[in-house]
């Protein structure tokens, strides 16, 4: 009897734990897939937003089955840092990483990354193209093993970004920004987005896992500089249709240490030889349109790309199972207040397109085959004020994963928490007709950014100063209706600030000024608002979360 009661034991825990198992697995196979699909200096130039120039009918179409964030925003205006923040959930004076040159593991702390955190929780990880930046800041393996399945795809042809490769004057080659080429001419004869493009949807057509949900991050390098790109989709743009900034003017009363340079521009041979004066020199007229005639080729070229992965998600019925969601890692300037490239805190380099399609409950499924244009048609927006580092708790809310805890003040020894906010209930209202305005109301109050600066006047290196050589830190706030700035002191030795050294302000009121061309902070009739949205950004990110946090 004693051995039928043991056998009988045994089956029972047997049984037990094969339905158990058996559950698991039913669990993660219902878990929804995950696309993250990443822009390099992206600003939010799509007909989604409005933009009736730029033809990106691939984004477009993403974009009538996702929610669109009108007002999203990085935390800092540099790939690395951008990257780092939004990928950990974690701002830049957490990760310690406000330039290129450290790897947040070993400069503050041991942190779990969002496609780490889905890792851990039973997903297949893979990475194609630039998702971290690569080299020192994800520890020269773009964060592998750590977050990844498999090691990470880089294009073997981003080798070529500061290489004389761009057809130049004379028939000569040169290391240009403005780069429209045949590609058969191109060493390996293929750009770095193509070849990334190829692997992802290899990866999808060979995808047959049906057991395991997969996270798929791909990540575009363009449309950032140099604007190399098939000189073919230079047809959709004729340069005489392409319109300059608005105000293309150095805006009215900026701090000097605000001011970025654009030294990156600098760098290329044919900046070189327009011969403009450092700081303030304005480009020429004709050479402004050429920069943004190849900016929105750019982005032509590159959604020509993801249309090809959704055509293949389509193509292997994985759409009505796949989040996806699309964004920049920071924005960029297109001459707007005399400014290009990104590097500073204004609207134009912190602001990007922020698009979340989820199957069932954005849409009908996730992608589509993109229809012709029309007037008619409808996009869900969200005007709630969202940070990149709200990416990471909303997306394991919508896979159904145990939610991130917010970090307490030193998170230092806490591998998994979140200094953003899950932005579901924005989603959810998003598709509410007619939306709840109560739900805006009591939404985030303000959203942070911040840049640092080595001088107060502006030099070589004011754009992307290394840490050690940094000497003031902007902390830049974007509420409903203004952006407040102030430059205070930072002490390089630990990484530390000041609060009561002020050296500049900076206020724009977005009610009358969405361009933020006039600095009005020394206003006497805005006296009253830059003492409370002082006292506003001191207090941080905490105190302008949604009044529902606790």
């Amino acid at each position: 009897m004693t051995s039928k009661k043991a056998f009988s034991t045994f089956r029972f825990w047997e049984t037990f734990l094969f339905i158990s198992s058996m559950v698991i697995r039913l669990t993660i196979c219902e878990r929804p897939n995950i696309l993250l699909i990443v822009l390099d200096d992206f600003r939010p130039m799509l007909r989604s937003y409005g933009d009736q120039l730029i033809k990106a009918p691939n984004m477009d179409c993403l974009a009538r089955n996702s929610v669109l964030f009108t007002r999203a925003f990085s935390q800092q205006a540099l790939c690395g840092p951008s990257r780092t923040s939004f990928l950990t959930s974690r701002r830049p004076d957490t990760t310690k990483l406000w330039d290129v040159h450290y790897y947040w593991r070993r400069a503050a702390g041991n942190y779990t990354t969002l496609p780490q955190y889905f890792k851990e929780h039973g997903y297949h990880t893979e990475s194609f193209g630039k998702i971290f930046h690569p080299g020192i800041v994800s520890g020269q393996s773009t964060d592998y093993p750590y977050s990844w399945s498999k090691p990470p795809y880089l294009p073997s042809t981003q080798q070529f970004k500061m290489k004389k490769v761009c057809p130049g004057s004379h028939g000569k080659l040169q290391m240009n920004i403005v780069c429209p080429v045949n590609v058969s001419t191109q060493p390996e004869k293929t750009l770095p987005d193509i070849q990334s493009t190829q692997h992802a949807v290899q990866f999808i057509e060979n995808w047959s896992n049906l057991s395991q949900p997969f996270f798929l991050a791909l990540g575009y390098h363009k449309p950032h500089i140099p604007f190399k790109f098939p000189e073919n989709y230079l047809k959709f743009y004729p340069l005489d249709e392409i319109k300059l900034a608005n105000y293309n003017i150095k805006a009215l009363r900026l701090p000097s240490v605000a001011w970025n340079p654009w030294a990156d521009l600098r760098k290329r041979d044919d900046v070189k030889s327009l011969n403009i004066s450092f700081p303030y020199g304005p480009v020429p007229k004709h050479f402004q349109k050429l920069m943004i005639q190849c900016y929105y080729a750019s982005v032509t070229y590159v959604d020509d790309l993801i249309g090809q992965v959704f055509a293949i998600l389509n193509k292997k019925g994985l759409s009505n199972n796949t989040i996806t969601i699309l964004t920049g890692d920071h924005g960029w300037a297109l001459g707007e207040n005399q400014e290009w490239s990104k590097f500073s805190n204004s609207e134009v380099a912190t602001r990007v397109p922020l698009m979340v399609s989820v199957p069932g409950m954005t849409g009908k499924s996730g992608v589509h085959s993109p229809p012709k244009y029309s007037s008619e048609h409808q996009y869900k927006t969200s005007q709630g004020l969202v940070e990149l580092v709200d990416i990471f708790p909303s997306l394991v809310e919508l896979a159904g994963l145990p939610p991130l805890k917010t970090c307490p003040r030193n998170s230092f020894n806490v591998t998994v928490c979140t200094e953003g906010h899950s932005f579901v209930p924005l989603i959810k209202n998003a598709t509410l007709s007619p939306q709840s305005p109560s739900v805006i109301k009591n939404w985030k109050s303000a959203v942070f950014s911040q840049y640092p600066r080595p001088t107060l006047q502006p030099e070589a290196d004011s754009d992307q100063p290394c840490a050690v050589d940094s000497r003031f830190m902007g902390y830049s706030m974007r509420t409903n209706s203004y952006r407040y700035t102030e430059w205070i002191q930072f002490y390089p030795n630990n990484f530390t600030v000041n609060w009561s050294k002020v050296f500049a302000k900076e206020l724009y009121d977005h009610d009358t000024d969405t361009e933020e061309h006039v600095n009005v902070a020394t206003n006497p009739q805005y006296q009253d608002i830059v003492i409370k949205l002082s006292i506003k950004l001191r207090q941080g990110w905490r105190n302008a979360l949604p009044s529902t946090c606790t």
